[in-house]
């Protein structure tokens, strides 16, 4: 048996590190004496001290720590904890990496940035149009995704460009889209609906550049429709009249995006 301060001088961890995991029920001495309130640790607390050791030397956090000494029954069960630690570390890295190039986006020239006051603002008539769609609740990351499974449904079918309907006024993590592709005549599919899309007068305007600036023409279009008091109704339209392809993305400052927003006639 080791007292406290032999676990200490063993595994480097301090007396307060010590009762510290003992309250938080990771590292509880096997015999505690009532009297003197001496902890006195065995072979296999001591052996998980210097598990808690190495893991706080591969930067665990607690609650990881707590989890390892949860589920790591043996070395064999260590290594799959450490084979996930190191898949999330991983994930990190590919996560800063990228925020690492968003933030570069803003260090370039303020030349660079699109100018808002040159989109081209029209009041247009738009057609009713036959088209396949996907209602989705997704994250806009996943439209990719049901693309692809549109464009299977769709086939050879397909008459006009890919768009998206927005029935969100604002802004939200979980979307409500509808994808839609204009066709020739209806197909019988269960996946996805055939409809027409109503005639409506909009606000239009077209964007050139990547997604990520669409922004800029959206404030574009808020600024024209607030200065002549006019009323949106929705789902909004964006018609992706040249954007990434199925397998390469291309070079998003080429992306054209045509930008429809209906009009409440009524309220107008």
């Amino acid at each position: 048996m080791y007292l406290i301060n032999q676990v200490s001088k063993i595994t480097g961890l301090t007396k307060k590190a010590l009762r510290y995991y003992d309250e938080q029920d990771m590292l509880k001495p096997s015999v505690r004496d009532e009297e003197n309130g001496y902890r006195m640790y065995d072979e296999k607390d001591l052996q998980k001290a210097q598990l808690i050791c190495l893991l706080r030397k591969l930067d665990f956090s607690i609650s990881e720590i707590k989890d390892t000494l949860c589920v790591a029954e043996n070395e064999q069960d260590l290594n799959y904890v450490l084979k996930e630690k190191i898949a999330y570390i991983e994930r990190n890295i590919s996560k800063e990496r990228k925020l690492i190039e968003e933030i570069g986006r803003y260090i370039e020239p303020v030349a660079s940035t699109p100018d808002e006051k040159t989109y081209e603002i029209s009041i247009e008539t738009i057609p009713p149009v036959l088209v396949a769609s996907l209602r989705i609740k997704d994250s806009y990351d996943q439209i990719g995704a049901h693309t692809a499974e549109l464009f299977r449904a769709v086939k050879g079918a397909a008459a006009g460009n890919l768009m998206n309907c927005y029935y969100d006024e604002d802004y939200t993590e979980i979307a409500d889209m509808e994808l839609c592709v204009p066709i020739k005549k209806r197909i019988a599919d269960a996946s996805i609906v055939c409809k027409m899309l109503p005639e409506c007068r909009a606000v239009c305007t077209t964007h050139c550049g990547s997604y990520e600036s669409l922004r800029y023409a959206y404030k574009a279009l808020f600024d024209y429709v607030n200065q002549n008091d006019m009323k949106l109704c929705y789902p909004s339209r964006e018609v992706y009249q040249k954007g990434p392809g199925m397998i390469f993305k291309g070079n998003p400052d080429k992306y054209v995006t045509r930008i429809i927003l209906p009009l409440d006639i009524k309220k107008w």
